[in-house]
Order: C-alpha cells, then structure tokens, then sequence
C-alpha cells in the first residue's frame, strides 16, 4: 500500500488507480497534503476503490459536499471533470473549504466502456441492490455490493460531518450524461421531495453550471440522489451533461461551466447570482413512467430521437406485449428511452411543462 500512497501523492492520477483496482483496494488509507498558495493542510482519505475524501484541517466547515459520477461507466466527461478536481486538491494545486467526497461509482463498467456490467446501478439505491428486479432478490452480483457499499460511505460521510456541526448543509450532484442527444444537451432531475419546498436557490446554482433544464420527480426512486434526498435530506441531484463519449473524445470546452462552479463551490470562493428568474428554466414534470412488462416491447420513434423531443395527443410511443401507450397531454415530451431494459424497470419517462 505504501507504494500506491505514494505514487497516488505524486501524480493526483485518483482515476487510474481506481481503475487498476476496479472492485476493491487491499486497505484503506490516508494522508496530509498542503495548499501550495496558502499553506493549509487538508487530509485526504482514500475509502476504497473510486471513494475518496478531503477535509480541510484546522479550519471550521458548514458544508458536506459528494460530487458522484460513473454510476454508470460509459458516462465519461463528468469522470474526467470530477478526476480534474481531484487531482489538482492531491497536488495542492486547489484551495479546499468543505468536506467533499468523491465517487467513482461503477469503476468495472468503465473498464469496459459500457453502463454497467451486470446490472443498472442507478436502479439499486434506497435498498434497491436487495430487491427482485429481474436479476434476482439479495446481493446477486458485485454491482448490488458495490451500491451497498455506496449507501454506507454516503450515510458516514455525512453522520460524520454531523459530528463537527449542528445544522451543516448537505449537497449530492451525481452526475451523469445521456444515452441519447437532448433539445436541451444539460439537464438535472430533481427528486421527489415528499413535501418539502423546492429550492430555487439550487437551480440559481444549476444555472451557474450551464444547467438550466429542470426535471421535477414527484415519485420515489431507486437512483442515487433520491437516496441522498431522501435518507439525509442533502440538495441532491441527477445531473446530466451532454451525450455519452468514449473517454478522451468529450469537447471539455462544453463543460467550463460546470467545472468553474464546481471548483468555486469547494474552494470557498463567492458563487454572485442573479435573483431568481423562472424564465430563464426549461422546467418539467413527469407525466408517464412506462416500465417494460412484456418481452416483446419496442418503442415507436427512431434510435435518434432526442430527449425532450413531444409528440401530438394519441401518438403510440411504444407497444409493450399487446400494450400500446400513448401521449396523453399536450406538450408530453419523452426522456430517457431506452427499450433494452429488463422486464420490469422503466424504458421510458414522458414529461410535460410546468413552474417550479
């Protein structure tokens, strides 16, 4: 381990020992490293394979902050964002304010470029990896482990921080990107929330990332920021940023946003917005959630079809067995399509327009 420590210190390269060790590391381990301008120390602890942790040391903190990417593994330009940041705090090339976790979520699927190797990981949170899906009841496979092992960093991660502070805020941007193209190529869903008052001051924040397509769930889920939602009560997020690239073929230009805000946002340093206005959203509400429940199903519009794309009322989107379903509302729009699902998870969501 010592060898890895310190090849780790020496060139921040998080990602590719992740990589190297795709389902665990032998042990855990941590470390000092110091800010080259300021001269602050912060600790780094590497969890395990793809989780890490800083901390500043020596200094009061009011925010516990996880940026997650590569729940699936094909999903690379968050991967490199959040690799980026990761690397420059190891280097101490970036100033740390608050205690941030980073996952690298399904590091196996990366390895071979796909969404995830057995199952859909962003299916199997909330308890989720023991649930008959499809694949079986338990922990069946590594990925149903590996989310396990996710709920429980995500759960000490913050009643750690809780130990520190009364009252601490708590934030979870998964990020993701799209299967498909989109009319609106950055969009985040915001999870159902069982009551509580959406906050505008998260899609100010959202704005300033280049993110001002909104999706609003009124519906439990299995993803992952639905946990940290709902378990925690974290501002939490599925962020999604641009359409799927091999790793090294992403336009990083697209994403200067995002990573400016998201450096500004772990560093301390002042995030001005302009005061809220509604105009300046594409927001949604989910209208169908169509789950496959035949083996023959098929959607009825091309492989290139975008996100957010609508169609009139009555047009049959997709035939499940003898099932047809169709648009139900004007200005209905699908995302999300995907009909190579197992029997009983979601193929397809419609959504319509709406206010926050």
């Amino acid at each position: 381990m010592d060898n890895i420590q310190v090849q780790l210190q020496k060139s921040g390269d998080f990602l590719s020992l992740t990589r190297q060790y795709e389902w665990s590391l032998p042990e855990s381990f941590s470390f000092t490293v110091k800010h080259q301008q300021s001269q602050t120390e912060s600790k780094v602890t590497v969890l395990d394979t793809g989780l890490i942790v800083f901390e500043p040391i020596a200094r009061p903190t009011i925010k516990d902050i996880i940026l997650s990417s590569a729940v699936h593994g094909n999903e690379t330009a968050p991967i490199e964002i959040c690799a980026k940041l990761i690397k420059q705090l190891i280097l101490g090339e970036l100033y740390l304010s608050e205690r941030v976790l980073f996952i690298f979520g399904n590091p196996a699927s990366m390895n071979i470029a796909e969404r995830f190797v057995e199952e859909n990981m962003n299916r199997l949170f909330s308890g989720g990896h023991s649930l008959d899906q499809g694949y079986g009841e338990g922990l069946v496979n590594k990925e149903r482990h590996r989310a396990l092992l996710l709920e429980n960093t995500v759960r000490e991660f913050f009643e750690q921080g809780a130990t520190l502070s009364t009252s601490r805020l708590r934030y979870h941007y998964d990020l993701h990107t799209a299967i498909r193209g989109a009319k609106y190529d950055k969009f985040a869903v915001y999870p159902h929330t069982h009551g509580k008052a959406r906050k505008s001051e998260q899609l100010q924040f959202l704005n300033a990332c280049g993110v001002n397509t909104i999706l609003l769930s009124n519906s439990p889920t299995t993803t992952f920021s639905y946990f940290s939602s709902h378990k925690f009560g974290a501002d939490a997020f599925t962020v999604e940023l641009g359409k799927v690239e091999p790793f090294g073929k992403n336009d990083m230009s697209q994403f200067i946003q995002v990573q400016e805000t998201l450096t500004k946002f772990i560093s301390g340093e002042k995030l001005n917005y302009p005061a809220y206005d509604e105009s300046n959203f594409n927001i949604f509400v989910i209208s169908q959630i169509i789950n496959r429940t035949a083996e023959k199903f098929e959607l009825n519009f091309s492989d290139d079809t975008e996100n957010f794309t609508d169609f009139p009322i009555d047009y049959v989107l997709a035939r499940d067995g003898e099932h047809e379903i169709k648009v139900q509302q004007k200005g209905e729009a699908i995302i999300f399509p995907n009909a190579d699902v197992a029997i009983g998870q979601r193929a397809l969501l419609t959504v319509i327009p709406t206010t926050l």
